[in-house]
């Protein structure tokens, strides 16, 4: 059974997804951009800075759906540009210091509004 998962400490949902839904133990998150949960767009931060806004959203859908960053599995990082991955790298070790999950970083052609950054988890509740 899917449940949805919706807080209003990250960006609204801005199409036709949700920013998280639970089934069983797990708890699957939408990617998160650089987008203050007031709308505030923040693509002309530097990345490290996108970085952290983007997490500070993700860990809010993880903590609406009772699952915390010692309870993520996988990360997926989807980059505007490769040439960010340390910078990226540096601001993502500070909130996955200990016992990180998975991770894959990819460049991708581009990201919703012009983002620097998106970021996606799947985490597990047990």
């Amino acid at each position: 059974m899917k449940t949805i998962v919706h807080t209003d400490d990250a960006p609204d949902a801005v199409g036709a997804y949700s920013q998280a839904t639970k089934t069983g133990d797990l708890v699957f998150t939408a990617g998160q951009i650089p987008l203050t949960p007031d709308g505030e767009l923040l693509t002309d931060a530097p990345i490290a800075e996108q970085t952290e806004r983007a997490l500070e959203n993700l860990l809010a859908v993880l903590a609406e759906a009772g699952a915390g960053p010692e309870d993520v599995l996988k990360t997926t990082v989807f980059l505007a540009d490769i040439d960010d991955f340390e910078e990226m790298n540096e601001t993502y070790g500070t909130y996955f210091s200990e016992n990180p999950p998975a991770r894959s970083a990819v460049e991708v052609g581009a990201l919703p509004k012009g983002a620097g950054v998106e970021i996606e988890a799947v985490a597990s509740l047990e």
